[in-house]
């Protein structure tokens, strides 16, 4: 995410509450994944955690920016 963008989270983070979960789950997704990915080695039960958040993070992602495109407009 560009600057730009954290810039119009930080704007409309306040009046939008789609805007404040999506935001929220976002920031818990990429602390997960940075715990995951500190580990030196993963079992394969971590492995398939690990794919499934980045896609859950991805998904996010695709939502937030949505949400924000539409605000900004």
């Amino acid at each position: 995410m560009d600057q730009r963008h954290i810039a119009l989270v930080e704007k409309f983070l306040p009046i939008n509450e789609e805007l404040k979960g999506l935001w929220e789950d976002h920031q818990l997704y990429k602390k997960q994944v940075e715990k995951l990915e500190s580990k030196p080695f993963l079992s394969p039960t971590e492995e398939q955690t690990m794919k499934q958040l980045k896609k859950q993070k991805l998904e996010n992602k695709t939502q937030l920016m949505a949400v924000l495109d539409r605000l900004d407009a």
